[in-house]
């Protein structure tokens, strides 16, 4: 069993930044892929970014070159900074590991992009 927390959503301006951050409860970031998928109102759950346990990365063209995504090892956590945010990355974003056969998800956390 895997639980996974994130953290640090919230109300931003256009243009403005925000960095989430999902803790995992032991130490699968680096030996599973983690990912960051989001839901906007009314749409399907989207990947938005991955980091593989080699440490490759994959992004949606939506937000290529705007967020990256980063994990720290030691504190079992896996970061998405998200810049030059727009009002069309509103949504709520999850946290994800796929640990065979188990798809674990966060609960999840707020972005709202809003002037």
């Amino acid at each position: 069993q895997v639980q996974l927390v994130e953290s640090g959503g919230g109300l931003v301006q256009p243009g403005g930044s925000l960095r989430l951050s999902c803790a995992a409860s032991r130490n699968i970031v680096s030996t599973h892929t983690m990912g960051w998928y989001r839901q906007a109102p009314g749409k399907q759950r989207e990947l938005v970014a991955a980091v593989a346990s080699g440490g490759s990365t994959n992004y949606a063209l939506s937000v290529k070159g705007r967020f990256t995504i980063s994990r720290d090892d030691a504190k079992n956590t896996v970061y998405l900074q998200m810049n030059s945010l727009k009002p069309e990355d509103t949504a709520v974003y999850y946290c994800n590991a796929y640990i065979f056969p188990v798809n674990y998800w966060g609960q999840g956390t707020q972005v709202t992009v809003s002037s």
